[in-house]
């Protein structure tokens, strides 16, 4: 399977009046054709502003990417997503990149009908007719599983519950049938049986047409029964990375281990108690000096005032902590 995309140094920053916030620092990662990449961690870690970041939807300003390269394997060549102008963006979003977000209600105009929204890219990429174009996304509405799809074109996002949302979102991020699709917590607020539903029916789907899939979620067990490769990210850096199956069975960071202890699992003993990571993320304008993790850690030694870089822990597995060398 080939690469088709290359992140390498992503830094992302917001100039605001009270400073300036590192939001993502120095992130690298590939995604290969077909794959599942799973990105992990607390709210705040930067996974979100990772993903807008490629998309080049980061609020400017005050966000601008300083540093760093995305380069997207599109069917025109290889494109450079943080420096490409406004009409390359225009040809790539949704033809060869798209995203599915996580509050569908939000992101669906309200004042457009949902065939609208969905015909809107067919026409764009593709210069379909308004008939072929209807046929094509009543099959994918059918796909997705909404009931009489043809009837429910002419309906507006209100008119839907939260779970056909976010179907009618997964319908729109794939009806180009894109390399890439960027799904950023696209089960929140969702109850478990729909959630496990939509999972499903989004790995159906990329699967089928090929589709390579980075799945944003703070969740854990989403993550495990998903992904194939997980990064976890911790104050704006990637901490650790590994195959799904060696991350949880050999968690090499101590924020990893911490977000693995504090997760109810089934198996583990009734008796056994939960562990919280204590304290807070860290302020992103002001960040600690050295390892970002460093002032909640239980392992915590002076060396970690020096910033560890990305550790080989064994073949495809990496650290940014200084024990993983020892």
């Amino acid at each position: 399977m080939g690469g088709i995309l290359q992140v390498r140094g992503l830094t992302t920053q917001f100039f605001t009046r009270t400073g300036v916030v590192q939001a993502v620092s120095d992130v690298s990662f590939d995604v290969s054709q077909g794959e599942t990449l799973g990105i992990v961690g607390e709210s705040g870690c930067g996974k979100s502003v990772t993903a807008m970041s490629l998309m080049r939807i980061i609020p400017t300003p005050p966000g601008r990417i300083v540093a760093g390269s995305a380069v997207l394997q599109t069917d025109g060549g290889p494109i450079d997503l943080t420096t490409a102008g406004e009409s390359e963006l225009r040809r790539v979003r949704g033809r060869e990149i798209s995203m599915i977000f996580q509050d569908p209600m939000s992101s669906l105009n309200p004042v457009l009908t949902v065939g609208y929204q969905l015909l809107e890219p067919l026409k764009r990429h593709f210069r379909l007719s308004e008939e072929e174009a209807r046929r094509r996304a009543i099959a994918l509405l059918t796909a997705v599983g909404i009931p009489s799809a043809a009837s429910r074109l002419g309906d507006y996002p209100h008119q839907f519950s939260g779970g056909m949302r976010q179907r009618v979102m997964v319908a729109m991020a794939l009806i180009c049938e894109p390399k890439l699709v960027i799904a950023d917590e696209p089960t929140t607020a969702l109850d478990v049986t729909i959630q496990a539903q939509l999972l499903d029916l989004i790995g159906a789907l990329t699967r089928e047409m090929g589709t390579a899939v980075i799945l944003i979620s703070h969740d854990l067990g989403v993550v495990a029964q998903t992904c194939r490769r997980i990064i976890v990210m911790y104050g704006g850096r990637v901490v650790e990375s590994a195959a799904a199956d060696d991350l949880f069975d050999r968690p090499s960071h101590p924020y990893t281990r911490g977000l693995l202890s504090s997760v109810p699992r089934l198996g583990r003993a009734v008796r056994e108690r939960l562990v919280p990571i204590e304290g807070a993320p860290p302020d992103l304008i002001s960040p600690p000096a050295g390892c970002r993790f460093r002032p909640r850690c239980p392992l915590a030694m002076t060396r970690c005032l020096e910033e560890p870089p990305l550790i080989p822990v064994a073949a495809g597995h990496q650290s940014r902590c200084w024990l993983a060398a020892s």
